[in-house]
């Protein structure tokens, strides 16, 4: 990671003073570095990390990065990790722009790869992410999301990262088809996972852990499983006080949203979903059982959802 760390500092340099000032704020405000971290993990599960893996965890960290920058403007966010966010910072036109540009380089990036199929892999997760983006947005205030739509914003939006990273680490180590597939659904249940787990905190955990303050989805008019979760399982009161709480973004609620969410087991639900997920990604590199690296990736799935940050 510190040799991706070097290669981020190196791709991030522009002779625009703004752009690199932007950059540099997000880029080193404190994540998990997650996606990039996949990549090598992936990677060590054969012939070992090479320096076109580093390039590759610096690209996805990049896309990422990107989509942090877009989400908080349109989110109108302006606190993430405990920090202000770019948006709030530099205002909403640079971190746009800064976050076009970052997409720009990555892509600049892989073109010095030369492998079409990296290219593939990559092109398809960044347009797969908008249109999770676009399709959180339709969701924007609506209660009658279905589990199954609300599954699917997150596959698109966040588990197609993880599955692209993963997948990349076994494509520049030369896996079979098998090898690759097992990686890819392994990324995509993790990530599953991970946004699952975040919905959770972002209704029952520490701010000073998580970051931000509590409730900042429903304050955003975001549907998460809890909530529909808890619509669906509440009393006609509960059910009618969330919906209005969703509707209207507002958090004068939130004391008794909480209520209805523990009195219908809604947090608890969804952690067991995140835990299926978690279980299903393990099951997909079972294969790779006997290979000394196998257990950080099955830790990382433990982490994923017992994790309070």
């Amino acid at each position: 990671m510190t040799a991706v760390d070097t290669v981020i500092r190196h791709s991030l340099h522009s002779e625009v003073p703004l752009i690199n000032q932007v950059s540099e704020y997000i880029i080193h405000s404190g994540g998990k570095r997650l996606r990039p971290a996949l990549v090598l993990l992936s990677a060590n599960l054969f012939q070992g990390v090479q320096a076109t893996h580093h390039q590759l965890a610096a690209i996805v960290e990049f896309i990422h990065t990107a989509t942090l920058l877009h989400d908080d403007v349109v989110d109108e966010s302006d606190l993430r990790r405990g920090k202000s966010t770019a948006n709030h910072v530099f205002g909403n036109a640079a971190s746009v722009l800064v976050g076009d540009f970052l997409y720009s380089r990555a892509f600049q990036m892989m073109v010095t790869l030369q492998n079409m199929r990296v290219m593939e892999i990559l092109a398809e997760a960044t347009n797969t992410i908008s249109e999770g983006e676009v399709l959180q947005l339709l969701n924007v205030r609506k209660v009658d999301v279905t589990e199954e739509a609300y599954l699917k914003v997150i596959h698109f939006k966040t588990a197609k990262l993880f599955e692209a990273a993963t997948r990349l680490g076994a494509v520049m180590s030369q896996a079979n088809p098998q090898q690759e597939q097992g990686l890819a659904a392994y990324g995509m249940h993790l990530g599953t996972a991970f946004q699952l787990i975040d919905d959770v905190l972002d209704l029952s955990g520490d701010p000073a852990q998580i970051g931000k303050k509590l409730g900042n989805d429903l304050a955003e008019g975001k549907p998460t499983l809890p909530l529909l979760y808890a619509i669906q399982h509440g009393s006609q009161s509960e059910a009618a006080l969330i919906k209005e709480a969703i509707t209207q973004g507002d958090l004068a609620q939130l004391d008794a949203v909480l209520s209805a969410l523990a009195s219908t087991g809604a947090l608890e639900y969804v952690r067991n979903v995140a835990r299926g997920e978690a279980m299903k990604a393990c099951e997909a590199i079972a294969s790779f059982a006997q290979h000394p690296h196998h257990q950080a990736l099955v830790d990382l799935a433990d982490f994923a959802v017992t994790r309070q940050y």
